[in-house]
């Protein structure tokens, strides 16, 4: 399967391990069928037993989110909140602006360990 687009990438950048999903029911000795969402609907459910991964649940995955005002047509609006670095690179005979702003409906993500680095 190499060289082959799965999961919307391609080559060593394409995920290993998708999911979770709910495991529906044990099919023989060394299958499993899976609920998949219809996004996945192209893939056959049932996978093999070493193709599965067991989800040991992490309190850092959890995901919070705001919820979104949508128009009638549904769509946001997205407003910059403020500007929080600009930076100007060179290359050559060019000159790239690069700017870090903080988005309305995105949160800002800290590296780990940064509430000890002051």
């Amino acid at each position: 399967m190499k060289g082959i687009m799965r999961f919307g990438r391609k080559g060593k950048l394409s995920p290993r391990f998708i999911g979770p999903f709910e495991v529906l029911e044990r099919v023989g000795l060394v299958a499993y069928c899976l609920a998949l969402p219809p996004t996945l609907s192209s893939i056959h459910n049932v996978f093999h037993v070493l193709m599965l991964r067991k989800y040991v649940t992490d309190p850092s995955n959890v995901v919070d989110y705001e919820p979104l005002q949508l128009n009638d047509n549904l769509i946001y609006q997205e407003k910059p909140i403020e500007i929080l670095a600009r930076e100007v690179k060179t290359l050559r005979h060019r000159e790239i602006a690069f700017v870090k702003i903080v988005w309305h409906y995105h949160q800002l993500k800290k590296p780990p360990g940064s509430e000890r680095m002051r």
